[in-house]
């Protein structure tokens, strides 16, 4: 899989002059491949001369011919110092390299992807790819990260060579979701293409992550041989710890390996014989019989690193690290953590922890349980994600009490490598899981979390409990970046992925036995079915609180009533054609219970498919007693509840989840006279210009502010800056009277109640009335260095003034916020958030999410006003947000909408070299 670039024999192409860029380290990352095995890119560097050369000598002659169009057995020296010796500005290398540092073996070049400016914005690419690494996708990857980098350095264009045999690269180009161009000329298909993304390139992109990804964690979760290594009978002071972990966990392999389903191996664990208990001991790694699945290390700290480089030799896949003493000690156990990563990912594993609980998985009657539980769950169809060990303890005997099955539990540690976006990836395809629980210490993308989140929520719904309601709580151990986001960005994030999100354990598990063991509700109509007046009472305000409409349909039930007017009862509820879902609610005074009810209820709910919840006498979660049959012969069971309020509040999540889900999502945003890309030299220019490289934010002058937005189609009403009356007179003649004026001092710019605006200024006279009490009040305010205390500007038409912004966040990425203008919004909070990318649907609920948006459409007898034009606005602010990480900050007050339009008044903004946190990497080094 090749193709040729110029300068590989061939003369080099005219490359644009510049010096050198530095080392890019940003362009690091580590990929899972379509096999779910994982591998390191990186830019190429002049010390891989070497490892290049054993590359192609190891190529076959067919795929040398491919990338050279010649036979070549050696790279000639000159060619091969050129090929790396990269400027990473103008010729740029990217090499895949598998293999664990640390060690002296070197690494292995396994796949190489390079581009050549040829003119302004367009590059000449070639790739080559290890014969026995080609059908793993690597092209691909290699593809989606060079245009990345390409993107950064300002080429929009790549353009090839390829032979007509060379089917596979073309299939690359094309599969990649750009838009190819290629015509034959000479016998050779010359092929280019646009590298801007596109919806097409970006679910190109997302799809090939979600597969790679999910396909990584089903090797974890299947795996049928499995090696625990302890520290041996005699594990010192620091290891009496991972003994006991060690120990544990083969402990709960025992059941499985006798029965002959999964092949256990155990290496300094206790001092039992070559075979017990269907378990093979050994000495050392080295003696165990390869290839093994999985691994599960329970090690002090220090010997971890050794024993990650042998599990590689043995093919193992998943290394689970139930041991702590990484990132949570300090600097240097956060730096032999990435080391660890670094390790694992050479080999081609993915790493659980450090310092996790486990993990349980049922497939195919087999449970595979290499965690620390004393005993396993009963099996079930709930996929559950925690983070600490100490939680999964809690979690697991909350699931026992209920008894909830699952289907799988992984705890993810410090979470170094798996997190709970690679699990979502896999309960994306897992038929054996209905429901996803996440209890999330902290989320270290949150971008990737709300795309791979919303995928999975469109066909399983996806529990979410967090650490802390704002997302800025970091557990030791947990490498995340800062954030500076308001504290209900993350509900946001979560309310645009279709999540549902809960306030504890309690209310997370009440959630999940709901949806796991009942269908979706079909609307919020509820029926309620007690066994007190006072009792439906509860019960309907408890259901009004948790967002559902209680009917005319409320049957009361006394507590002796006989089995024919209990199942009289049961039955006018369950056909009534004005209700979706039933509450029961049964609390006898006098003790004992109903079994008519219980069984009549079951089987109701199980025939009708109508969504129950009942509070029934002592019954607690996922109970025999209602359980029934559906049409199917599938089990349905009606939750059981402590209280009418748990019960509700279970219901109305799922309610609101159902029409999330039945609700159309939209398409991304894309208005029309958006260009990325002159927004993007205009703000690369002035950062080049500036010399910002400390990160400190460059405040832009109106001029460039109004060509930055005038580049995403927004137009800037013009203002005239002046210092006194007659330059204020001038500007209002030239701008044509009536004219709005104000001061430009921060604090008094806005306000218009406090007399730093005045509007429908007529004639020179009221202007230099106004002029004179505006400079009295701002009185001894400063403006800023160099900036006129008062500006002009023409009157726009009257409407409602709102204010739309966007920040560039380290954690989330870019932010968009919406509000009317004014100290209500300002001080109660009364602002909208977004995290981009947004489709339409997000933009309307974004507008229509305020409080206060009720002004927008009529309020009182006003006229509506042009809602679609802000709309546009936001969508437009969006997009710019979304493809310029580098706009550190911008913001629009006051947008003036009126019944026909808008008028953007003022803007602000500032530019910084930004690094955003899911930049077409797929699996970041940490």
């Amino acid at each position: 899989m090749a193709n040729v670039v110029p300068g590989d024999g061939q003369p080099a192409p005219a490359a644009v002059p510049g010096p050198a860029a530095p080392y890019p380290a940003g362009w690091e990352a580590d990929v899972v491949l379509t096999d779910g095995s994982t591998t390191r890119l990186r830019p190429i560097r002049p010390d891989d001369a070497d490892a290049l050369q054993a590359f192609h000598v190891a190529q076959s002659e067919r795929s040398t011919y491919l990338r050279f169009f010649a036979s070549l057995e050696r790279l000639p020296d000159r060619d091969l110092e050129r090929l790396v010796t990269v400027d990473h500005r103008t010729r740029v290398a990217l090499v895949a390299v598998s293999g664990a540092p640390g060690t002296d073996a070197p690494e292995r070049i396994i796949g190489v992807a390079r581009y050549d400016l040829v003119a302004p914005e367009t590059a000449e690419v070639a790739f080559n790819i290890s014969d026995a690494h080609q059908g793993k996708g690597l092209a691909s990857v290699l593809l989606e990260h060079l245009a990345a980098a390409a993107r950064e350095r300002g080429v929009r264009r790549f353009v090839a060579e390829v032979l007509p045999q060379n089917g596979r690269m073309l299939a690359v180009f094309k599969e990649a979701g750009y838009e190819v161009r290629q015509r034959t000329e000479d016998g050779v298909v010359q092929v280019g293409f646009d590298i801007d993304p596109t919806d097409r390139s970006l679910a190109v992109a997302a799809d090939r992550e979600h597969r790679t990804e999910a396909r990584s964690m089903r090797a974890l979760l299947t795996a049928r041989s499995v090696v625990v290594v302890g520290p041996g009978p005699d594990p010192g002071p620091d290891g009496g710890l991972a003994a006991r972990q060690a120990a544990r966990v083969v402990e709960g392999l025992v059941p499985e390996a006798r029965a002959g389903r999964i092949t256990v191996h155990a290496v300094g664990v206790g001092d039992a014989g070559p075979d017990a208990n269907g378990v093979s001991h050994h000495l050392r790694i080295e003696d165990v019989p390869g290839p093994v699945e999985l691994a599960v290390v329970a090690l002090p700290a220090a010997l971890v690193l050794d024993v990650a480089r042998r599990l590689g030799d043995l093919g193992v896949r998943g290394l689970v690290l139930v041991s702590g003493g990484f990132a949570e000690s300090g600097p240097e156990g956060l730096a032999r953590q990435r080391l660890l990563v670094g390790i694992a990912h050479g080999a081609g594993m993915r790493v659980v922890g450090p310092s996790s609980f486990g993990l349980l998985a049922t497939h195919d009657g087999t449970t595979l349980d290499a965690s620390l539980a004393a005993r396993p769950p009963r099996p079930g169809r709930v996929g559950l994600f925690c983070q600490s060990a100490p939680l999964a303890v809690t979690l697991l005997a909350a699931v026992e009490r209920r008894g909830l099955g699952l289907a799988q539990l992984v705890s993810a540690g410090h979470r170094a490598d798996v997190s709970g976006n690679d699990l979502m990836q896999f309960w994306g395809e897992d038929e054996d899981t209905d429901v996803v629980a996440l209890y999330l210490e902290s989320i270290g993308n949150p971008r990737k979390f709300s795309r791979v989140a919303r995928r999975l929520s469109a066909h399983k719904p996806v529990v979410v409990l967090t650490a802390g309601r704002s997302g800025h709580v970091v557990p030791p151990g947990h490498a995340v970046r800062p954030t500076r986001a308001p504290r209900r960005t993350l509900e946001e994030v979560l309310r645009q992925s279709g999540a549902i999100r809960v306030e504890n354990v309690h209310q997370m598990l009440d959630v999940v036995q709901l949806l796991a063991h009942q269908a979706l509700p079909t609307g919020r109509r509820t029926a309620v079915l007690a066994s007190s007046a006072g009792g439906a009472a509860l019960v309907a305000e408890a259901a009004a609180a948790a967002g559902l409409v209680v009917t005319g349909c409320v049957e009361l039930l006394s507590e002796d009533a006989d089995a024919a007017r209990v199942r009289a009862a049961v039955e006018r509820v369950y056909t009534d054609p004005d209700v979706d879902v039933v509450v029961v609610v049964r609390i006898p005074t006098l003790g004992g219970h109903d079994p008519v009810l219980r069984s009549e209820v079951a089987r109701a709910a199980a025939r009708t498919g109508r969504t129950t919840v009942a509070c029934l006498d002592d019954l607690h979660g996922v109970t025999a007693e209602l359980t029934a049959p559906d049409g199917d012969g599938r089990e349905r069971t009606v939750p059981a509840y402590a209280g009418p309020e748990d019960a509700a509040l279970a219901l109305g999540h799922a309610a609101r989840y159902a029409a999330w889900r039945a609700g159309g999502r939209g398409v991304p945003v894309h208005p029309d006279g958006v260009d990325t890309r002159a927004a993007g030299r205009l703000v690369a220019g002035l950062l080049s210009a500036s010399g910002a490289t400390d990160g400190a934010p460059l405040t832009l002058d109106p001029a460039q502010t109004a060509e930055l937005l005038a580049a995403a189609g927004i137009h800037l009403w013009p203002s005239v800056r002046v210092h006194d009356a007659d330059e204020a007179v001038r500007a209002a003649e030239r701008l044509r009277w009536p004219v709005a004026v104000k001061t430009t001092v921060p604090a008094l710019r806005h306000r218009a109640d406090l007399g730093g605006v005045r509007l429908d200024v007529a004639d020179e006279t009221e202007l230099r009335a106004d002029v004179e009490g505006i400079l009295a009040l701002a009185g001894e305010h400063d403006p800023g260095p160099g900036v006129p205390p008062l500006e002009v500007q023409a009157m726009a038409p009257h409407g409602v003034a709102c204010v739309v912004r966007s920040s560039e966040d380290p954690l989330f990425g870019p932010v968009i916020s919406l509000g009317l203008a004014g100290d209500a919004s300002d001080l109660l909070g009364d602002v909208a958030y977004g995290v981009p990318p947004l489709t339409d649907v997000d933009v309307a609920e974004l507008v229509r999410t305020p409080r206060a948006a009720p002004r927008l459409f009529g309020y009182r007898g006003l006229p509506a006003l042009d809602v679609a034009a802000l709309e546009d606005l936001v969508a437009r602010v969006s997009v710019l947000a979304d493809a310029l990480p580098d706009v550190r900050s911008l913001e629009l007050n006051p947008v003036v909408v009126s019944p026909h339009g808008l008028a953007v008044l003022g803007a602000y903004a500032s530019v910084a070299p930004a690094d955003r946190a899911d930049a077409a990497r797929r699996l970041a080094r940490p």
